[in-house]
């Protein structure tokens, strides 16, 4: 009986050095895909003969290791999970895109006014894939205040 116990006791310790080295590995991963860090949401001051095409993506753990290339026009940043960029285009057929194995196209006839697009991360076979998708005023102005700007 005495035997069990000790035997029950050492093997306690490799126990919690695991738990430990469990929790500090878990630690280390949520810390790797933390939200975007920068100024919070602001309008960007554009000319009124261009359009301001605002391309934001929402925070999710889902995804948030992943950091696709958005282009708008000839502009192109990386939006990283809770963050937006303010693409200011001439008016015009503009074309927003995406890619990581899939691409995600979207066209936008653009007038001298503000666009709202939200990016998102969908399942995919190896990786995730972006979307795009175009957002109404309202329903963007309450996601995008949680965002912080992201330079190209």
């Amino acid at each position: 009986m005495l035997i069990r116990r000790v035997w029950r006791r050492r093997l306690a310790k490799p126990n919690e050095r695991c738990s430990a080295r469990l929790a500090l590995l878990g630690l280390s991963l949520l810390t790797a895909g933390c939200a975007a860090q920068g100024k919070p949401y602001e309008r960007a001051n554009a000319p009124s003969n261009t359009a301001t095409i605002y391309v934001y993506r929402p925070y999710s753990f889902f995804g948030s290791l992943m950091h696709p290339t958005v282009r708008c026009g000839n502009q192109s940043a990386v939006i990283e999970p809770g963050g937006y960029h303010a693409f200011v285009v001439p008016a015009g057929r503009v074309t927003c895109s995406t890619s990581t194995e899939t691409a995600d196209v979207l066209d936008i006839d653009a007038e001298p006014r503000i666009y709202y697009v939200r990016e998102r991360m969908g399942w995919g076979l190896l990786v995730g894939r972006p979307e795009l998708n175009p957002v109404d005023d309202d329903q963007a102005q309450l996601e995008i205040q949680s965002c912080c700007v992201q330079q190209p």
